[in-house]
């Protein structure tokens, strides 16, 4: 990988991808930078440990069988190396991959569209809330089907 990924923090998650149990990495360097952002922490570029192949490898054997998806919060802004962390998750552990991101589906590299099975768009706006809100502006979209998903995240 030409320019290495960064992370400030990893978690088991359940709520991020509706029905999947996820491995979620927050990703250092987002130039978004939006008002109000929960993650403010991670905009400095290079800042917390490498997310490299090999610690990605060594985590998805760990938890082989117990996970159903790798979800990467940002990273977009260097594609070469996120495409081939994404390819590792679905081709070499057969998991789903899901993308956070402040971009709308148009702006971002087209090369990481086929290997992302759950897409999160949308720049955070605090006047619209997060996807649990009836007025938000992001969205969630299985990109299998192209089906909206956000209503998952309301409560009924």
């Amino acid at each position: 990988m030409n320019n290495p990924l960064f992370f400030t923090r990893e978690e088991i998650v359940w709520q991020e991808v509706p029905n999947e149990v996820s491995l979620a990495f927050l990703v250092s360097g987002c130039p978004l930078r939006c008002v109000g952002c929960h993650s403010a922490d991670s905009w400095k570029p290079n800042r917390g440990d490498e997310l490299s192949v090999n610690y990605l490898h060594s985590r998805l054997r760990q938890y082989r069988g117990l996970l159903t998806c790798v979800l990467f919060m940002g990273g977009e802004w260097q594609p070469e190396t996120l495409l081939v962390l994404l390819k590792i998750a679905r081709e070499e552990f057969g998991l789903l991959t899901c993308l956070y991101t402040g971009y709308e589906r148009e702006e971002l590299p087209p090369e990481l569209l086929p290997e992302l099975t759950f897409l999160k768009t949308g720049r955070w706006q605090p006047e619209n809330g997060g996807l649990d809100s009836a007025t938000t502006n992001q969205k969630f979209v299985d990109l299998r089907t192209d089906a909206d998903l956000t209503h998952l995240f309301r409560k009924s």
